[in-house]
């Protein structure tokens, strides 16, 4: 029988504390799982929507934030969520916004992927990762360089570490949301001439909500996807499709 079901399980969602991650952390919450909510500020809010989850912080912009963090607890869940932009156009872009962003969207992915995996194999069993990355591990963008450097960074490193271990009982898959209305892309709803660009290309005819990525995010993470691994599902109102 397919099961969604969580029960028993222990996740760790990083950038927990709103939007996309407080979504996927609620939504692994109600599937029965105990949710570990990890920011670099408080996610209180997070865990008080959730029966059964505890708070961590985490600071990303120290790549190597999450090297312990699963020595001596199971986890069986990982969600890389955590994430930053930096705007500006390309001609002017700093080095210093260029290396925050890699740092948080694409090393400290990595490291803490890696970090996961260590702690599962040693203990002998397998385990999840779902990993965010965005329309923009396809397509280019504008005047966010680095963003779609390491998104498209993030959808290389989903396909790796699914070729060296989805037979060792890890499966490792992304989520690409589209436009969805986060703190994110609140300067794009807020400039009237974007705002309408995107609304006319997006088939669904809306920004998407946080929630309509915790759906794929609770499938990714449930037995009902054994059988998937290295895939990068876009979840984008048909934006990819036009």
């Amino acid at each position: 029988m397919i099961s969604f079901s969580l029960e028993g399980q222990t996740a760790l969602v990083t950038g927990a504390n709103t939007g996309i991650g407080q979504a996927i952390a609620v939504a692994l919450g109600q599937a029965g799982a105990h949710v570990i909510c990890a920011g670099r500020s408080s996610c209180a809010e997070t865990v008080g929507l959730i029966d059964s989850a505890e708070e961590l912080t985490l600071d990303f912009s120290d790549p190597m934030a999450a090297q312990d963090v699963f020595a001596g607890r199971r986890v069986d869940i990982l969600v890389n969520n955590a994430g930053i932009i930096r705007r500006a156009d390309s001609v002017e872009f700093s080095e210093e916004d260029w290396d925050a962003v890699m740092d948080v969207n694409l090393k400290a992915l990595f490291f803490t992927c890696q970090a996961f995996a260590k702690a599962a194999l040693a203990a002998g069993r397998g385990g999840r990762i779902v990993n965010i990355a965005s329309l923009l591990s396809f397509q280019g963008g504008i005047r966010v360089p680095s963003y779609t450097a390491s998104k498209h960074g993030v959808a290389g490193l989903t396909k790796i570490l699914a070729n060296e271990w989805a037979a060792k009982g890890i499966n490792v898959n992304a989520i690409a949301p589209g436009y969805i209305a986060t703190n994110n892309t609140q300067a794009l709803r807020e400039d009237a001439d974007r705002n309408k660009a995107i609304l006319e290309r997006i088939p669904a005819g809306r920004w998407g909500d946080p929630a309509d990525i915790a759906g794929m995010a609770v499938f990714l993470a449930s037995p009902a996807s054994g059988y998937v691994h290295g895939a990068v599902f876009n979840v984008d109102g048909g934006w990819l499709a036009r």
